[in-house]
């Protein structure tokens, strides 16, 4: 089974790939913010749960994350894989992901990290801000704080992943299909 993580800060284009690799390689996306959606949607009791604490403008415990990808997995058990994008976000997510991940009888097999820097990321999210209609990427100061805030909370889990020998970085810039193909290649070195 292939299991990836792809990671980048906001603006590396991290959608764009995420699409084109779970065509070319029959990968289940796995999104926490979808499976937020899907679960409250659904009314199910992790998604009432997850609800309770949004409500209150709470985050999220681990639990109850790591309880919707353990669900999104167990009902999909013919996909050749997973493409995990936003997830995990602090090392406890990852160890926890790891031991699910073993219990299933596999593993994840890379860390794709897209790098950016930062004035690119800065000119693509203002650029998607004029026509996305997505607030927080119409103002500076924000895409700076969540860039900052994107840089603070994964260095802990690409230093967990490295642990295994499991992190590769991409350069994130150039073209889709280069972007697209450095990815490729260091997928199909793991598998």
């Amino acid at each position: 089974m292939l299991n990836l993580i792809l990671f980048g800060p906001p603006g590396s284009g991290k959608g764009t790939q995420s699409e084109k690799l779970i065509v070319k390689y029959g990968l289940k996306h796995l999104s926490t913010g979808d499976l937020l959606r899907s679960e409250i949607a659904q009314q199910s009791q992790l998604g009432m749960e997850a609800k309770n604490f949004m409500d209150k403008g709470q985050l999220v415990p681990d639990e109850v994350v790591i309880g919707m990808i353990r669900s999104a997995i167990e009902n999909n058990p013919t996909v050749k894989g997973f493409l995990f994008d936003g997830f995990p976000r602090t090392s406890a997510q990852a160890a926890a992901l790891d031991e699910l991940m073993e219990l299933k009888n596999t593993s994840i097999k890379i860390m794709l990290a897209m790098e950016v820097g930062e004035k690119e990321l800065m000119s693509r999210l203002l650029k998607r801000g004029e026509t996305s209609g997505r607030s927080d990427d119409t103002n500076e100061e924000v895409v700076k704080a969540r860039i900052i805030e994107y840089h603070n909370k994964t260095a802990a889990v690409a230093d967990y992943y490295k642990q295994f020998n499991k992190v590769v970085t991409i350069k994130g810039e150039g073209t889709v299909e280069d972007i697209f193909n450095a990815l490729c290649n260091e997928i199909d070195l793991k598998v």
